[in-house]
């Protein structure tokens, strides 16, 4: 699993919990507890190269383990989040195993782009646009049955420009124009 980019920040905390600092020292205290959670720790260098030199109030908020330093709140909630995205991870591979145990067929890469996106939606769409509910199960069935991937093996990422693109065409349009639905 790749680094996670991000960790809860809670404002009213920083904000109560360095009223006391300069607005420098803030800088400084705030780039030391980013630098943290790239690297899980920080080392003496990292600090001193940080603030230039000691500073007690600034160092004060990091816990000194053999030679290494940590802010214990930084290392408490990258480990929340760690353990809560792992959590994510592992239902989503159980739900993945449970569906394939009862003969589901599934696809084991996760498409995002379309996941909200149903038959209704589309023929909505083609529907409002002038185009038959026919050619807006093609285009479902054509994308579904090639993982939501086109003719370059690309995923789609925006369904709505293949259809204006390649599927809105004159053949496929809705000739009796009593039969478009209105959609407000």
């Amino acid at each position: 699993m790749s680094k996670d980019p991000a960790v809860l920040f809670y404002t009213s905390d920083f904000l109560t919990g360095t009223l006391t600092l300069s607005n420098e020292q803030k800088g400084k205290y705030i780039t030391l507890l980013c630098l943290q959670h790239q690297k899980n720790f920080l080392t003496e260098n990292d600090m001193m190269m940080i603030c230039g030199s000691y500073d007690k109030s600034i160092f004060d908020k990091f816990v000194k383990e053999d030679d290494i330093f940590y802010n214990k709140r930084m290392r408490d909630e990258h480990k929340k989040r760690k353990e809560f995205s792992k959590s994510r991870s592992d239902n989503r591979l159980n739900g993945l195993k449970k569906k394939k145990k009862e003969g589901k067929i599934i696809s084991s890469s996760y498409v995002h782009h379309m996941e909200n996106e149903n038959v209704n939606v589309i023929i909505d769409y083609f529907n409002t646009n002038n185009y038959t509910k026919e050619a807006a199960l093609k285009f479902y069935e054509y994308y579904k049955v090639n993982n939501f991937k086109d003719s370059n093996n690309k995923v789609v990422k925006n369904w709505k420009q293949k259809a204006r693109l390649i599927w809105f065409k004159p053949e496929n349009e809705i000739k009796d124009l009593t039969k478009i639905k209105m959609v407000y």
